[in-house]
């Protein structure tokens, strides 16, 4: 195997701009706005709904001073014995919480995101990167880490793995030093790995994911030490290894809940991943391309193994590299949850082998005498081009359709209003919602038992039944029914909007055992005739305006023929508006009863209120364009329809429209263009199909 830096067959090594210390005035510059350019990317509004039950975990620890290992949080199975491993970071967060509120998230998501990247790019340096391309993959790599930087253990677990890399990478330079006859070094950083080990069976489930690295570590330095003239340091350093990774496993037994947290995992990769419930939760699933495809993600997956193939080639083997690639690629690729710790693990390495292979390249150039060209070869060049690189591509970033940029919480996405109605009409009992809502609910509600929700996001908790025919509930009417019929609800608070094959809020609409009283954008909460609540049901049901979408479409054509009828829906739609400031939902109905009427005025009006509520607020944008082709204003139909297309690209009908008014503005080319992009997105459309035939189109 080669030294790093020589280069194969013989050939010459390349010029390669000298390197810049990091104190140069250069480096520092470069280093600070990569380093906003990082905090920039993790500035957006908190929406992970487990942030509620890390926080409601944190305060009952330091309200008892004891770590709770009993199941607390949902009615079903109040009592049980727990085991969670995510009691440290809970008890880290809740302070800052408790002193400065959202500022106090964000200073924890500012200052872990910055230890992270400030860590791996310490690492790369030492594994021998130098110049200002690490920087630039350093921000890549944060742009994909920002969409796991939500308040959550793994923002802690990505700063203990960095320190593991870390640590590791420093007794594999140690040893490489004491090879090539360098310093002795006094003092092995081993023992720090113990540590670890116990912040992290302590923080979260994820623990053994550093015994895998360990374990590549050590077999790295067992070959090393099996090699030929090996020193009696290298033949040492796999048993310090081994002895650090053995005490790293006993230690990580001292946590409150004993080897029950640590089976954990293990329980989840033998028995629980099967369940359907399981399958269904989108975190847990393979990597979904459609959603990271835009991002640097692709770019890193596949940089990685073509920078290890180069290496390759130059015979220099680096054996740790390797086993990480092979071993973390596909983990990250089974399970979106671990897209964080990937980038973490592959980051130091690209940055080096990246640095590495720029450095093989003729450059800085050389002018006919063969001297460098000074203003290539400038720390201060070099340094501008780093900047420019990151400032255009976090422009590019930052602007991509995503979570609103800014320091705050996305209230929409939690049942805020649906939980002030339960405690202002006193509704309680035996309540259902989707686990998505119960940390919120249980924030909110504890240690009152009677609000408690049915499931929050530590599904474990739930028993097997329950989770069974939760996992059907909201896609089969039979499995909500005999989930129904085991607890006998008094209540259901569900998320308003329905995904896939979720026709729960249909069901509910149908069945006359429910009585709907309450809806917005984020919830709708239904009560149970006939029961605790029967008196709460017949005051505020409402009698037309369904939850679901299937009765809209039925009541939609009986209020354009009944004006008596469209007044009672408009004060209940007005009702809902008044209920909730999230109620897009309610001025986009209100808006559709005005486009009916042909009052252009009234719903465009509407629709700026609905959109200042929700921007993504589906066919806003479509129904404003359709009302400006009206109108005549067709250019301006046109810059709203492709703002629709913006937010939803395989929308239906959207493109067909902008064939429509580009052919009205005489240019047959583009609408052929876009009578092809609606057939590409709805092959059926017989709309489009017929209009690019009269175009002459095949």
């Amino acid at each position: 195997m080669k030294r790093r830096g020589d280069t194969p067959r013989g050939r010459p090594a390349a010029a390669a701009a000298p390197p810049v210390a990091l104190g140069h005035p250069a480096m520092l510059l470069a280093l600070a706005v990569t380093a906003v350019c990082v905090l920039v990317s993790v500035t957006f509004r908190l929406y992970d709904t487990d942030l509620w039950h890390h926080l409601l975990v944190g305060k009952v620890i330091w309200a008892t001073h004891a770590v709770p290992t009993r199941q607390l949080w949902s009615w079903p199975t109040y009592g049980a014995p727990d085991a969670n491993s995510a009691w440290l970071f809970r008890a880290l967060v809740w302070p800052l919480w408790s002193a400065a509120g959202v500022s106090g998230l964000f200073v924890w998501r500012w200052l872990s995101t910055l230890a992270v990247f400030a860590i791996t790019w310490a690492t790369a340096r030492r594994a021998g990167a130098r110049g200002f391309v690490p920087l630039v993959v350093l921000l890549f790599a944060a742009f994909v880490y920002r969409i796991r930087s939500q308040i959550r253990p793994e923002t802690m677990v990505a700063v203990l793995i960095a320190l593991e890399l870390l640590i590791l990478e420093s007794r594999r330079a140690a040893r490489a030093a004491l090879g090539a006859g360098g310093a002795t070094v006094t003092r092995d950083p081993a023992p720090w790995l113990i540590a670890i080990a116990w912040v992290w069976a302590n923080t979260h489930l994820s623990y053994y994911l550093g015994f895998i690295v360990m374990g590549v570590y050590l077999a790295d330095e067992w070959l090393a030490a099996r090699g030929r003239g090996a020193s009696a340091a290298r033949s040492r350093a796999p048993r310090v290894l081994l002895w650090t990774m053995v005490a790293s496993l006993a230690i990580s037994f001292v946590n409150p809940f004993g080897w029950q947290a640590l089976w954990l995992p293990f329980d989840f990769m033998l028995h629980l991943r099967n369940e359907l419930l399981y399958r269904t939760i989108r975190e847990l699933e393979p990597i979904e391309w459609r959603l990271y495809i835009r991002t640097a993600l692709p770019l890193l997956m596949a940089a990685w193994p073509l920078l290890i193939a180069w290496r390759l080639f130059r015979r220099d083997v680096d054996r740790v590299e390797i086993l990480l690639c092979l071993l973390f690629t596909p983990i990250a690729l089974s399970t979106q949850r671990f897209v964080g710790f990937y980038v973490v693990i592959a980051a130091p390495f690209v940055m080096r082998d990246l640095d590495l292979w720029i450095g093989a390249r003729s450059w800085p150039p050389r002018d006919r005498l063969g001297a460098r060209r000074r203003w290539a070869a400038s720390p201060w060049l070099r340094a501008g081009a780093t900047i420019a690189i990151c400032a255009g591509a976090g422009v590019l970033e930052w602007n991509r359709p995503g979570p609103a940029a800014g320091v705050g919480i996305e209230w929409s996405k939690f049942p805020v209003r649906a939980c002030d109605w339960i405690a202002a009409h006193g509704i309680r009992g035996r309540g259902f919602n989707n686990f998505e809502y119960g940390p919120y609910q249980a924030w909110r509600f504890w240690p009152d038992r009677g609000r408690l929700p049915f499931m929050t996001g530590t599904i474990e908790v739930a028993t097997p039944t329950d989770r069974m025919l939760y996992a059907g509930a909201f896609a089969e009417p039979g499995a909500w029914r005999a989930l129904d019929r085991l607890h006998h609800f008094d209540y259901v608070m569900v998320q308003r909007v329905e995904i896939g094959t979720d026709r729960l809020l249909d069901v509910l609409d149908a069945d006359s055992t429910w009585a709907l009283v309450f809806a917005d954008d984020a919830a709708a909460v239904f009560v149970r005739r006939g029961g605790a609540l029967d008196s709460t049901a017949a005051r505020d049901a409402y009698r037309l305006v369904p939850a679901g979408v299937v009765r809209l479409e039925a009541l939609g054509a009986a209020v354009a023929r009944d004006t008596v009828l469209r007044a009672r829906v408009v004060a209940e739609l007005d009702r809902q508006v008044a209920d909730s400031p999230w109620n897009a939902n309610a001025l986009s109905l209100l808006a559709n009863l005005d486009l009916v009427a042909g009052r252009y005025g009234a719903a465009r009006s509407l629709l700026a209120r609905a959109l200042r509520v929700d921007p993504t607020l589906g066919r806003a944008h479509e129904r404003l364009g359709i009302m400006a082709m009206d109108e005549g204003r067709t250019r301006e139909a046109i810059a709203e329809f492709e703002r629709e297309r913006a937010l939803n690209p395989h929308l239906t009908r959207v493109a067909l429209r902008l064939g429509r008014a580009w052919q009205r503005l005489g240019d047959p080319g583009k609408a052929r263009a876009w009578y092809r992009r609606e057939l590409e997105i709805d092959p059926g459309s017989e709309d489009a199909r017929r209009a690019l035939e009269a175009l002459g189109g095949p």
